[in-house]
């Protein structure tokens, strides 16, 4: 078991195990921001096709890859299971945002109000879109935690950016690979699937690549914040529970 120091200062290695029940200054804001941004992405960018230099995308890869990039801080600084959690509260998050979209949807509009297809077309999502959406994300969140943890021991805490980019990596192409044949195959022809799959995939691996120093900089400051430097040695990686 490794030591335990909590407070600001220079970061002491922790097994995650040892900070069972643990209080954090931070954790709930970069919670916060987690599922805000996850949230932003598919209320807002999902509704957005954009074209720049030749290439057609969702305008929320503007955004959703700082979702992953979040996630990254989460695992490393505050390890799996308190990123786990975070997970499930954007899962909950994006299930009630879903259910409540189409609740307002199918209301009857007042006579009079014109704004009806607007508001189906920004907000009427079919139900395998937002299906698809669902499952990849919760896939793929999962998939991105559990490398970087286990890459984070591997590396004995060392090289940041590899288990960052390399969980993103892994992460985004569990998404992607989910997302785009579940919500569109049959609609859009296999070969539009796939060179949207694969660009929409490489864009996001390459923001986070992009926002690497800015994770290191999120990250250090974070761990000198909170005092620790969690390692999830001994820890259940098991996605279903969102204890800590």
């Amino acid at each position: 078991m490794r030591g335990i120091g909590v407070g600001v200062g220079a970061p002491r290695a922790v097994s995650a195990e040892s900070l069972m029940g643990g209080h954090f200054r931070w954790f709930d804001f970069v919670m916060a921001a987690f599922v805000t941004v996850l949230l932003l992405s598919n209320l807002i960018g999902a509704a957005k096709l954009s074209t720049l230099w030749g290439f057609t995308f969702g305008a929320g890869i503007l955004f959703f890859p700082l979702g992953y990039v979040i996630g990254d801080v989460l695992t490393e600084v505050y390890g799996y299971a308190r990123a786990r959690r975070c997970v499930w509260a954007g899962f909950g998050g994006m299930t009630f945002m879903a259910v409540m979209s189409w609740v307002v949807v199918a209301m009857p509009p007042a006579e009079g109000w014109t704004g009806q297809a607007a508001y189906e077309s920004v907000f009427g999502s079919t139900w395998r879109i937002v299906f698809a959406s669902l499952l990849a994300f919760w896939a793929g969140e999962f998939a991105n935690s559990f490398v970087l943890s286990k890459m984070k021991i591997l590396t004995k805490g060392k090289h940041l950016w590899s288990r960052t980019i390399g969980s993103t990596v892994v992460g985004q192409g569990v998404d992607s690979v989910i997302f785009y044949p579940l919500a569109f195959l049959g609609v859009w022809t296999t070969d539009q699937v796939l060179t949207v799959m694969v660009t929409n995939w490489a864009l996001k691996v390459g923001w986070e690549a992009v926002l690497t120093p800015v994770t290191y900089g999120v990250v250090g400051w974070l761990k000198r914040q909170e005092g620790v430097d969690v390692f999830d040695e001994g820890t259940n990686f098991t996605p279903f529970s969102a204890q800590v």
